[in-house]
């Protein structure tokens, strides 16, 4: 599917959800990709991209920022605590701030660089034992805790489990983050992202659709 067909869905899906035109956000989810794939998505104009690993990221991004304006990065995999200095210094964005240990980090580096990414707080909806997130029971402290700190919360995250209903998810996510006062939901990949966008989703989290198949294996993440 081309990049042009996905967006025109997305712009399909934001009209059936009276959405205004252009408020959801495609996030190009370019993990393990050939740089051969991402420079033609690049020369096609679209300039936002989602990677999951901060090594990952740091090879691959430089030198693409060297020959494209205007790229904005969004990291959208687990971060560890020991990688947030360079996840901050790479990334515009970072989708999976799930543990007060990673928030404490994030607050110390923000004074010390004078920047901070946006943040999406990552809520474990189906509240799996395998994957990262903060429980929904927690989320509303985890916020405030987040906001105490002075960091830019800008959203809430979340990635339904595989083998049940998404638009469940993305309804529980909506609602913390509308009790909670936040604006950005970062929900819906390749299979669901109509969903996600019915159900108020601002930024969408695609892969395989844009870009095939991967050339690499890679872990079960936050992206499509």
């Amino acid at each position: 599917m081309s990049l042009d067909e996905i967006k025109a869905r997305i712009a399909q899906a934001e009209t059936r959800a009276g959405r205004a035109p252009g408020s959801v956000q495609l996030i190009a989810v370019s993990k393990v990709q050939p740089d051969a794939r991402v420079a033609a998505v690049l020369d096609q104009g679209h300039r936002c991209f989602g990677e999951n690993r901060v090594q990952e990221a740091a090879g691959k991004w430089p030198g693409f920022r060297a020959r494209y304006d205007g790229i904005d990065l969004h990291l959208i995999g687990p971060l560890q605590s020991n990688k947030a200095r360079q996840a901050m210094e790479l990334a515009d964005a970072i989708h999976a701030l799930d543990r007060p240990k990673l928030a404490t980090a994030l607050a110390r580096l923000a004074q010390e660089l004078g920047r901070c990414p946006d943040l999406f707080i990552q809520v474990n909806t189906g509240e799996e034992a395998q994957k990262a997130g903060i429980l929904p029971a927690d989320a509303d402290g985890f916020i405030a805790e987040c906001r105490g700190l002075d960091l830019p919360v800008r959203g809430l995250m979340c990635i339904p489990p595989v083998d049940e209903e998404p638009a469940l998810h993305f309804a529980l996510l909506a609602k913390i983050a509308a009790r909670n006062g936040l604006n950005g939901l970062s929900m819906g990949m390749s299979g669901d992202f109509e969903s996600a966008i019915a159900l108020g989703a601002t930024h969408v989290r695609v892969g395989s659709a844009i870009f095939g198949a991967r050339v690499a294996a890679g872990t079960e993440g936050a992206a499509g």
